[in-house]
Protein backbone atom coordinates (compact mmCIF):
# COMPACT_ATOMS: atom_id res chain seq x y z
CA UNK A 1 0.00 0.00 0.00
CA UNK A 2 2.83 2.40 0.87
CA UNK A 3 5.30 1.33 -1.85
CA UNK A 4 7.01 4.47 -3.24
CA UNK A 5 8.48 2.68 -6.29
CA UNK A 6 7.41 -0.02 -8.71
CA UNK A 7 10.36 -2.21 -7.70
CA UNK A 8 9.34 -2.24 -4.05
CA UNK A 9 5.75 -2.96 -5.08
CA UNK A 10 6.89 -6.05 -7.01
CA UNK A 11 9.04 -7.27 -4.12
CA UNK A 12 6.18 -6.72 -1.66
CA UNK A 13 3.80 -8.61 -3.94
CA UNK A 14 6.24 -11.52 -4.14
CA UNK A 15 6.69 -11.67 -0.36
CA UNK A 16 2.94 -11.46 0.26
CA UNK A 17 2.47 -14.48 -2.01
CA UNK A 18 4.86 -16.71 -0.08
CA UNK A 19 2.36 -17.81 2.62
CA UNK A 20 -0.28 -18.76 0.04
CA UNK A 21 0.59 -22.43 -0.37
CA UNK A 22 1.40 -22.89 3.32
CA UNK A 23 -1.95 -21.46 4.37
CA UNK A 24 -4.06 -23.59 2.05
CA UNK A 25 -1.97 -26.67 2.71
CA UNK A 26 -2.44 -26.38 6.47
CA UNK A 27 -6.11 -25.48 5.99
CA UNK A 28 -6.64 -28.77 4.17
CA UNK A 29 -4.89 -30.72 6.95
CA UNK A 30 -6.89 -28.99 9.70
CA UNK A 31 -10.22 -29.34 7.86
CA UNK A 32 -9.69 -33.06 7.24
CA UNK A 33 -8.89 -33.54 10.94
CA UNK A 34 -12.13 -31.90 12.06
CA UNK A 35 -14.53 -34.31 10.33
CA UNK A 36 -15.14 -38.07 10.13
CA UNK A 37 -13.09 -39.92 7.46
CA UNK A 38 -16.15 -40.25 5.22
CA UNK A 39 -16.37 -36.44 4.89
CA UNK A 40 -12.67 -35.60 4.50
CA UNK A 41 -12.77 -34.65 0.84
CA UNK A 42 -15.78 -32.39 1.36
CA UNK A 43 -13.92 -30.66 4.18
CA UNK A 44 -10.92 -30.15 1.93
CA UNK A 45 -13.20 -28.82 -0.80
CA UNK A 46 -14.66 -26.28 1.61
CA UNK A 47 -11.20 -24.77 2.15
CA UNK A 48 -10.76 -24.41 -1.61
CA UNK A 49 -14.10 -22.71 -2.21
CA UNK A 50 -12.62 -19.40 -1.07
CA UNK A 51 -10.33 -19.44 -4.10
CA UNK A 52 -13.25 -19.94 -6.47
CA UNK A 53 -15.52 -17.40 -4.77
CA UNK A 54 -12.69 -14.88 -5.12
CA UNK A 55 -13.15 -15.10 -8.89
CA UNK A 56 -16.84 -14.23 -8.50
CA UNK A 57 -16.62 -11.44 -5.93
CA UNK A 58 -13.02 -10.54 -5.14
CA UNK A 59 -11.64 -9.95 -8.63
CA UNK A 60 -14.51 -7.71 -9.86
CA UNK A 61 -14.55 -5.83 -6.54
CA UNK A 62 -10.80 -5.28 -6.57
CA UNK A 63 -10.97 -4.02 -10.15
CA UNK A 64 -13.79 -1.62 -9.31
CA UNK A 65 -11.96 -0.26 -6.25
CA UNK A 66 -8.79 0.23 -8.28
CA UNK A 67 -10.64 2.07 -11.03
CA UNK A 68 -12.63 4.33 -8.71
CA UNK A 69 -10.28 4.94 -5.77
CA UNK A 70 -6.83 3.95 -7.00
CA UNK A 71 -4.77 0.80 -6.77
CA UNK A 72 -3.52 1.54 -3.23
CA UNK A 73 -7.12 1.30 -2.01
CA UNK A 74 -7.34 -2.22 -3.42
CA UNK A 75 -4.28 -3.37 -1.51
CA UNK A 76 -5.49 -1.63 1.67
CA UNK A 77 -8.77 -3.54 1.36
CA UNK A 78 -6.86 -6.80 1.01
CA UNK A 79 -4.96 -5.97 4.21
CA UNK A 80 -8.27 -5.39 5.98
CA UNK A 81 -9.70 -8.68 4.75
CA UNK A 82 -6.52 -10.48 5.85
CA UNK A 83 -6.81 -9.04 9.36
CA UNK A 84 -10.46 -10.11 9.56
CA UNK A 85 -9.44 -13.59 8.39
CA UNK A 86 -6.73 -13.79 11.04
CA UNK A 87 -9.25 -12.87 13.73
CA UNK A 88 -11.82 -15.35 12.38
CA UNK A 89 -9.29 -18.20 12.38
CA UNK A 90 -8.19 -17.36 15.92
CA UNK A 91 -11.75 -17.16 17.25
CA UNK A 92 -13.66 -19.75 15.22
CA UNK A 93 -11.35 -22.54 14.02
CA UNK A 94 -11.08 -25.33 16.62
CA UNK A 95 -7.61 -26.20 17.90
CA UNK A 96 -6.15 -29.30 16.25
CA UNK A 97 -3.36 -30.99 18.18
CA UNK A 98 -0.17 -31.78 16.30
CA UNK A 99 0.61 -35.43 15.72
CA UNK A 100 2.70 -37.02 18.43
CA UNK A 101 6.37 -36.64 17.55
CA UNK A 102 5.65 -34.13 14.79
CA UNK A 103 8.77 -32.40 13.49
CA UNK A 104 10.17 -30.84 10.32
CA UNK A 105 12.14 -34.04 9.71
CA UNK A 106 8.97 -36.14 9.75
CA UNK A 107 7.28 -33.71 7.37
CA UNK A 108 10.19 -33.91 4.93
CA UNK A 109 9.87 -37.70 5.00
CA UNK A 110 6.99 -37.31 2.55
CA UNK A 111 9.55 -36.42 -0.12
CA UNK A 112 11.06 -39.90 0.21
CA UNK A 113 7.87 -41.40 -1.19
CA UNK A 114 7.85 -41.70 -5.02
CA UNK A 115 4.04 -41.79 -5.05
CA UNK A 116 3.98 -38.28 -3.52
CA UNK A 117 6.15 -36.90 -6.33
CA UNK A 118 4.03 -38.68 -8.94
CA UNK A 119 0.81 -37.30 -7.46
CA UNK A 120 2.28 -33.79 -7.50
CA UNK A 121 3.24 -34.38 -11.13
CA UNK A 122 -0.37 -35.32 -11.92
CA UNK A 123 -1.41 -31.85 -10.77
CA UNK A 124 1.42 -30.07 -12.59
CA UNK A 125 0.77 -31.76 -15.92
CA UNK A 126 -2.95 -32.48 -15.75
CA UNK A 127 -4.07 -29.05 -14.58
CA UNK A 128 -1.72 -27.48 -17.10
CA UNK A 129 -4.30 -28.49 -19.69
CA UNK A 130 -6.89 -26.20 -18.14
CA UNK A 131 -4.51 -23.26 -17.83
CA UNK A 132 -3.43 -23.63 -21.47
CA UNK A 133 -6.95 -22.48 -22.38
CA UNK A 134 -7.83 -20.31 -19.40
CA UNK A 135 -4.72 -18.12 -19.82
CA UNK A 136 -5.96 -16.99 -23.24
CA UNK A 137 -9.68 -17.16 -22.67
CA UNK A 138 -10.33 -13.43 -23.18
CA UNK A 139 -8.78 -13.14 -26.69
CA UNK A 140 -10.23 -16.53 -27.63
CA UNK A 141 -13.77 -15.48 -26.74
CA UNK A 142 -13.44 -12.10 -28.47
CA UNK A 143 -11.54 -13.21 -31.58
CA UNK A 144 -13.32 -16.52 -32.23
CA UNK A 145 -16.50 -16.38 -30.20
CA UNK A 146 -17.40 -12.83 -31.18
CA UNK A 147 -17.98 -11.60 -27.62
CA UNK A 148 -17.50 -7.91 -26.98
CA UNK A 149 -14.70 -7.03 -24.54
CA UNK A 150 -17.30 -5.50 -22.22
CA UNK A 151 -18.82 -8.95 -21.64
CA UNK A 152 -15.57 -10.66 -20.67
CA UNK A 153 -15.71 -9.67 -16.94
CA UNK A 154 -19.18 -11.20 -16.70
CA UNK A 155 -17.95 -14.40 -18.35
CA UNK A 156 -15.00 -14.55 -15.95
CA UNK A 157 -17.41 -14.20 -13.02
CA UNK A 158 -19.49 -17.02 -14.51
CA UNK A 159 -16.37 -19.18 -14.69
CA UNK A 160 -15.83 -18.51 -11.00
CA UNK A 161 -19.32 -19.91 -10.39
CA UNK A 162 -18.37 -22.99 -12.39
CA UNK A 163 -15.24 -23.49 -10.31
CA UNK A 164 -17.26 -23.22 -7.10
CA UNK A 165 -19.84 -25.74 -8.29
CA UNK A 166 -17.12 -28.12 -9.46
CA UNK A 167 -15.17 -27.90 -6.21
CA UNK A 168 -18.21 -28.64 -4.05
CA UNK A 169 -19.27 -31.48 -6.36
CA UNK A 170 -15.72 -32.83 -6.43
CA UNK A 171 -15.62 -33.01 -2.65
CA UNK A 172 -18.66 -35.27 -2.60
CA UNK A 173 -17.32 -37.39 -5.45
CA UNK A 174 -13.93 -37.81 -3.75
CA UNK A 175 -15.63 -38.99 -0.57
CA UNK A 176 -17.24 -41.63 -2.79
CA UNK A 177 -13.92 -42.60 -4.44
CA UNK A 178 -10.72 -40.58 -4.69
CA UNK A 179 -9.17 -42.59 -7.52
CA UNK A 180 -12.34 -42.79 -9.59
CA UNK A 181 -12.75 -39.02 -9.31
CA UNK A 182 -9.11 -38.55 -10.36
CA UNK A 183 -9.83 -40.62 -13.47
CA UNK A 184 -13.26 -39.20 -14.30
CA UNK A 185 -12.15 -35.57 -13.91
CA UNK A 186 -9.34 -35.66 -16.51
CA UNK A 187 -11.45 -37.74 -18.90
CA UNK A 188 -14.23 -35.15 -18.82
CA UNK A 189 -11.61 -32.40 -19.11
CA UNK A 190 -10.23 -33.97 -22.30
CA UNK A 191 -13.72 -34.31 -23.79
CA UNK A 192 -14.61 -30.69 -22.93
CA UNK A 193 -11.34 -29.30 -24.30
CA UNK A 194 -11.76 -31.14 -27.59
CA UNK A 195 -15.37 -29.94 -27.82
CA UNK A 196 -14.13 -26.38 -27.29
CA UNK A 197 -12.13 -26.55 -30.53
CA UNK A 198 -15.51 -26.64 -32.29
CA UNK A 199 -17.74 -24.59 -29.99
CA UNK A 200 -15.26 -21.72 -29.58
CA UNK A 201 -16.63 -20.13 -32.77
CA UNK A 202 -19.98 -19.13 -31.25
CA UNK A 203 -20.82 -16.76 -28.43
CA UNK A 204 -23.24 -19.00 -26.58
CA UNK A 205 -21.55 -22.33 -27.34
CA UNK A 206 -18.11 -21.00 -26.36
CA UNK A 207 -19.38 -19.59 -23.07
CA UNK A 208 -21.27 -22.75 -22.17
CA UNK A 209 -18.30 -24.98 -22.99
CA UNK A 210 -15.84 -22.92 -20.97
CA UNK A 211 -18.30 -22.89 -18.07
CA UNK A 212 -18.45 -26.69 -18.28
CA UNK A 213 -14.65 -26.81 -18.43
CA UNK A 214 -14.31 -24.93 -15.16
CA UNK A 215 -16.69 -27.37 -13.50
CA UNK A 216 -14.98 -30.56 -14.67
CA UNK A 217 -11.53 -29.11 -13.92
CA UNK A 218 -12.49 -28.17 -10.37
CA UNK A 219 -14.10 -31.57 -9.77
CA UNK A 220 -10.79 -33.37 -9.38
CA UNK A 221 -8.97 -30.75 -7.27
CA UNK A 222 -10.33 -31.95 -3.87
CA UNK A 223 -9.54 -35.54 -4.88
CA UNK A 224 -5.96 -34.61 -5.74
CA UNK A 225 -5.44 -32.93 -2.36
CA UNK A 226 -7.07 -35.84 -0.52
CA UNK A 227 -4.85 -38.36 -2.30
CA UNK A 228 -1.77 -36.42 -1.25
CA UNK A 229 -2.97 -36.55 2.35
CA UNK A 230 -3.47 -40.32 1.97
CA UNK A 231 -0.06 -41.16 0.49
CA UNK A 232 2.21 -38.72 2.33
CA UNK A 233 2.52 -40.61 5.62
CA UNK A 234 3.83 -38.29 8.35
CA UNK A 235 4.34 -35.41 5.93
CA UNK A 236 0.75 -34.41 5.27
CA UNK A 237 1.22 -30.68 5.84
CA UNK A 238 4.21 -30.45 3.50
CA UNK A 239 2.52 -32.56 0.81
CA UNK A 240 -0.68 -30.49 0.90
CA UNK A 241 1.37 -27.31 0.72
CA UNK A 242 3.39 -28.58 -2.23
CA UNK A 243 0.13 -29.31 -4.02
CA UNK A 244 -0.40 -25.57 -4.45
CA UNK A 245 3.15 -25.22 -5.74
CA UNK A 246 2.35 -27.92 -8.29
CA UNK A 247 -0.79 -26.05 -9.39
CA UNK A 248 1.19 -22.83 -9.79
CA UNK A 249 3.64 -24.74 -11.96
CA UNK A 250 0.67 -26.06 -13.94
CA UNK A 251 -0.40 -22.46 -14.50
CA UNK A 252 3.03 -21.57 -15.86
CA UNK A 253 3.32 -24.75 -17.97
CA UNK A 254 -0.12 -24.41 -19.51
CA UNK A 255 0.25 -20.71 -20.26
CA UNK A 256 3.68 -21.27 -21.81
CA UNK A 257 2.62 -24.16 -24.06
CA UNK A 258 -0.61 -22.42 -25.02
CA UNK A 259 1.33 -19.31 -25.93
CA UNK A 260 3.78 -21.32 -28.03
CA UNK A 261 1.10 -22.82 -30.28
CA UNK A 262 -0.66 -19.47 -30.67
CA UNK A 263 2.61 -17.75 -31.54
CA UNK A 264 3.34 -20.54 -34.03
CA UNK A 265 0.20 -19.57 -35.95
CA UNK A 266 -2.05 -22.51 -35.04
CA UNK A 267 -4.83 -20.25 -33.77
CA UNK A 268 -6.71 -19.79 -30.53
CA UNK A 269 -8.19 -23.30 -30.54
CA UNK A 270 -4.74 -24.91 -30.52
CA UNK A 271 -4.26 -24.47 -26.74
CA UNK A 272 -7.33 -26.65 -26.20
CA UNK A 273 -5.67 -29.47 -28.16
CA UNK A 274 -2.47 -29.00 -26.15
CA UNK A 275 -4.55 -28.97 -22.98
CA UNK A 276 -6.24 -32.24 -23.89
CA UNK A 277 -2.82 -33.78 -24.42
CA UNK A 278 -1.66 -32.58 -21.01
CA UNK A 279 -4.76 -34.00 -19.33
CA UNK A 280 -4.11 -37.38 -20.96
CA UNK A 281 -0.49 -37.22 -19.80
CA UNK A 282 -1.77 -36.52 -16.29
CA UNK A 283 -3.84 -39.69 -16.47
CA UNK A 284 -0.76 -41.69 -17.49
CA UNK A 285 1.18 -40.33 -14.51
CA UNK A 286 -1.77 -41.15 -12.23
CA UNK A 287 -1.72 -44.74 -13.46
CA UNK A 288 2.02 -44.90 -12.76
CA UNK A 289 1.46 -43.58 -9.23
CA UNK A 290 -1.15 -46.26 -8.54
CA UNK A 291 1.24 -48.99 -9.75
CA UNK A 292 4.04 -47.64 -7.55
CA UNK A 293 1.71 -47.42 -4.54
CA UNK A 294 0.46 -50.99 -4.94
CA UNK A 295 3.99 -52.35 -5.35
CA UNK A 296 5.03 -50.50 -2.21
CA UNK A 297 2.14 -52.02 -0.28
CA UNK A 298 3.00 -55.49 -1.57
CA UNK A 299 6.59 -55.07 -0.39
CA UNK A 300 5.41 -53.88 3.02
CA UNK A 301 3.14 -56.92 3.37
CA UNK A 302 5.95 -59.24 2.26
CA UNK A 303 8.31 -57.72 4.84
CA UNK A 304 5.65 -58.12 7.54
CA UNK A 305 5.08 -61.78 6.67
CA UNK A 306 8.82 -62.44 6.59
CA UNK A 307 9.20 -60.94 10.04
Amino acid sequence: VLAPTFGLLVVSRFVSGLPHGAYFGMAAVVASALVPPARRARAVASTLVGLTVANIVGVPLATMLGQQLGWRTTYATVVGVALLTLAAVELLVPRVAALEGASPRREVSALQRPVVWLTLLVGTIGFGGFFAVYSYIAPTLTELGGLSPARIPFVLALLGVGMTVGTLLGGRMADWSVLRTLVLGPVLTVATLLAFTVTAHGQVTATVTVFALTIVMAVWLPALTTRLLDVSGDGKALAATLNHSALNMANALGAWLGGLVIAAGFGFTAPAVVGAGLAVAGLVVLAASVVVERRSRSLDVADLLAA
